[in-house]
């Protein structure tokens, strides 16, 4: 399936703008926390390469780095100016580098990453079947992605608070979106504030 440009024109353009606001008191607290018990189920191999995908200005990446001192990693985000604030406060350059890449079409390798994260980026996209699809494309074998989201009631949730609207997804939602795709779910884990996080390995 084709996803029009102009939608992704409009949540790259909405995400410019909130860059130079995006670390705000409030959201550096509440990522803080969602990083610190996401980090706590995270194991790596010694010289992973992992991507997060959705990385915004690179505050997860900068903790994965702290903790796991001989990965590579890679952030992937949609907005540019994103990218700009991450690359700024990039604690470990250049094992760690940021690119932009949209999730449907990921500019990546088959078999690429040892993992992904994505934490608070899922419930934007419009078609998670294709991100899935890309997701499993780009990981190991045996490799792992940690999706941490709000979890909603059910897959019709649709919010109107960017362009295009965002989606929440249950347990079994999620479940049925990695059986697609060849990727069976770990487990399942409650982080903060409603964000739960469901662990993926490639099967």
């Amino acid at each position: 399936m084709t996803i029009k440009n102009s939608f992704f024109d409009y949540k790259r353009i909405f995400f410019d703008g909130w860059s130079n606001f995006y670390d705000v008191t409030f959201t550096t607290i509440f990522y803080q926390a969602i990083h610190q018990r996401l980090l706590e189920y995270v194991t790596l191999p010694p010289k992973s390469l992992i991507l997060d995908l959705g990385c915004g200005t690179g505050k997860l990446l900068n903790r994965i780095g702290d903790k796991f001192p001989d990965i590579k990693a890679i952030g992937g985000d949609l907005s540019s100016q994103m990218l700009r604030q991450a690359r700024k406060g990039n604690r470990h350059h250049p094992r760690f580098i940021f690119t932009v890449a949209n999730a449907s079409q990921l500019p990546f390798a088959n078999h690429q990453f040892d993992a992904i994260f994505n934490t608070i980026s899922f419930l934007h996209y419009p078609n998670p079947e294709i991100v899935f699809q890309e997701i499993a494309r780009v990981l190991k074998p045996q490799g792992y992605f940690y999706l941490a989201d709000y979890l909603g009631n059910n897959n019709n949730n649709n919010l109107p608070f960017t362009p295009g609207g965002i989606r929440f997804y249950n347990q079994e939602t999620r479940e049925k979106l990695g059986e697609k795709v060849g990727l069976i779910v770990v487990n399942h884990y409650y982080l903060f504030s409603g964000v739960v996080l469901t662990i993926f390995k490639v099967n």
